[in-house]
């Protein structure tokens, strides 16, 4: 329970710098952060997380994909 208390704090820290209009650089921190955070879960309590892995893999994703830059 731990690591899911971990991941919940994250996420709402993310939210945090999100509505205060945090630097990308800064919330990208924090979502690198989130990804090991949810690996550490999965691990801990690998039963039931298909859900969880599956979103893992699409942050991961995004984190390996080239940022566009608005035109």
């Amino acid at each position: 329970m731990d690591e899911a208390r971990k991941v919940l704090e994250r996420l709402r820290r993310i939210e945090l710098l999100e509505q205060e209009g945090a630097a990308a650089p800064v919330v990208l921190e924090e979502v690198r952060a989130l990804l090991e955070e949810g690996e550490a879960w999965i691990r801990a309590e690998p039963g039931g997380t298909a859900r969880a892995v599956e979103a893992l893999d699409h942050c991961r994703e995004a984190l390996e994909s080239p940022v566009a830059t608005p035109a």
